[in-house]
């Protein structure tokens, strides 16, 4: 057995030595200026046209659907919704970044990462009105995506669940001899669950090839980030667990593309974990059950506005000729008419049979639960207009 000591690499001093916050600085990455212009000391990154071009019409179709399903929110015809404007780049242009074989494990705002793997508008819609379409069979809340083809977990409500899974997952991948990795998206509220010092220890005592992706928008729900914690943010944390870690302008598509790709390539040749930081600002609301105007000034979000990350790509297009107005128009057109349709033909694919609750997950289906289907069933015939969708496909 080895002689193992815990002191190695530790210093010695001969004062009191108080390390306080800030003593490190955490630069943050950033290539584009909020104008789209190139900073003068920044290296763009290897991205070429076409990839360059799907990052920025996968966002603007993400801003497209995000609009148009709130409006649908507001009509009653989806119960909920959860939009990432004013974070797009974050989500798209990581996935970009990726493989089609990296493991995406995400929250609840990475519809963009989803889009850029090719998830139909069709897909989208079959899940958030859980019809018998939808591939989880109406038991998630609307977002809660996942597609097993694209290797893209599906997402749970809890915050924070996917971190350590996340790590569980890569630690597979690396013992399978896997070249893929994992990449677990999350928001800076959820790394004060305890799921997020648990999965970050994992990584790096087991040398996990994930990268944990953490958008800091500034807001957990309604409570800012500085009443969420004291010290510099998320990063510092990574390196205190010992994680290799990046921060980057969330708003920035080409430094959150680099960034990404940058921690890939560690995490894959060195089987360890990396933590990147994305400083981003969620323009929306929370959720449709939020309203920011209570804790926050239209002031802020103006100048979050100007930092819009479709805007800054679109100019950093037009500097390299690649942009095309008309055809962005034609593009942001058609991404309406297109959820639009899709819209009105999910919301008339019938909803699962009831039945399915139990039937769908025992081959002999215990008594208890037989008694409780059909108290169930007797409750929406008592109440029909309660249970519009339900009370006449019921026997």
């Amino acid at each position: 057995m080895k002689d193992r000591n815990h002191l190695a690499g530790v210093s010695t001093t001969h004062q009191v030595h108080i390390i306080e916050n800030g003593l490190i600085d955490i630069p943050m990455l950033q290539i584009l200026q909020p104008d789209g212009s190139l900073h003068d000391e920044a290296v763009e990154p290897d991205i070429d046209r076409e990839t360059a071009t799907r990052i920025y019409d996968t966002m603007e179709y993400i801003r497209v659907l995000d609009e148009r399903m709130i409006g649908a929110q507001r009509q009653g015809r989806i119960s909920f919704y959860l939009a990432s404007t004013g974070e797009e780049a974050a989500s798209v242009a990581s996935a970009a970044a990726l493989s089609d074989n990296d493991m995406i494990m995400s929250q609840y705002r990475e519809q963009g990462a989803l889009a850029y793997r090719g998830y139909t508008t069709t897909q989208f819609m079959n899940q958030m009105f859980s019809n018998q379409e939808d591939p989880n069979k109406g038991r998630q809340m609307p977002i809660h995506y996942g597609d097993k083809p694209l290797n893209f977990m599906t997402i749970s409500s809890p915050l924070g669940t996917q971190i350590p899974q996340a790590s569980g997952y890569a630690y597979g991948q690396k013992m399978a001899g896997n070249e893929a990795i994992t990449i677990c998206y999350f928001g800076e509220g959820a790394a004060s669950e305890g799921d997020f010092h648990a999965g970050l220890n994992m990584a790096a005592v087991l040398n996990c090839p994930v990268i944990f992706f953490c958008r800091n928008n500034g807001y957990a729900i309604s409570t800012p980030a500085d009443e969420q914690f004291a010290g510099d943010g998320i990063a510092s944390r990574g390196i205190g667990y010992g994680v290799k870690t990046i921060r980057v302008d969330g708003n920035d598509p080409l430094a959150v593309y680099a960034a990404t790709k940058q921690a890939r390539e560690i995490a894959l040749k060195e089987n360890c974990p990396v933590l990147i930081e994305a400083m981003t600002y969620r323009l929306a609301a929370h959720s449709t059950s939020d309203d920011p105007t209570g804790y926050r000034s239209r002031e802020e979000e103006d100048k979050w506005r100007a930092k819009d990350p479709i805007q800054r790509m679109a100019k950093w297009l037009t500097s390299k000729g690649w942009y095309d107005e008309d055809a962005n128009k034609k593009l942001i057109e058609k991404s309406r008419q297109d959820v639009l349709a899709a819209l009105k033909t999910s919301e008339k694919v019938d909803i699962c049979p009831i039945e399915d609750i139990v039937t769908d997950v025992y081959d002999d289906v215990p008594w208890h639960l037989k008694e409780q289907l059909d108290a169930l069933k007797s409750h929406i015939k008592k109440y029909p207009d309660a249970y519009p969708k339900t009370s006449g496909r019921v026997k």
